[in-house]
């Protein structure tokens, strides 16, 4: 009667990434612990969002995907 979709588990979006004009950051929420992947324009200070970060795994698939040593966390 009803089908569904199984849900897809959510990878890394592409991005061009550049490290000489934007640096890794992860911006955490003091209140609610909610974090967010992305990278920080170093120049206009510009957030460029590219995923919500669940767990230490998913920080690591965004480490590896943008092949990152350190990623900074701002709050």
């Amino acid at each position: 009667m009803f089908h569904f979709r199984a849900k897809k588990n959510p990878s890394v979006p592409s991005y061009d990434y550049n490290p000489e004009k934007e640096r890794a950051v992860i911006r955490a929420s003091i209140c609610t612990g909610e974090k967010v992947a992305g990278f920080k324009n170093k120049a206009t200070g510009e957030f460029h969002e590219i995923m919500l970060i669940r767990s230490q795994s998913e920080l690591e698939a965004f480490a590896k995907t943008f092949n990152l040593d350190h990623v900074d966390t701002e709050y």
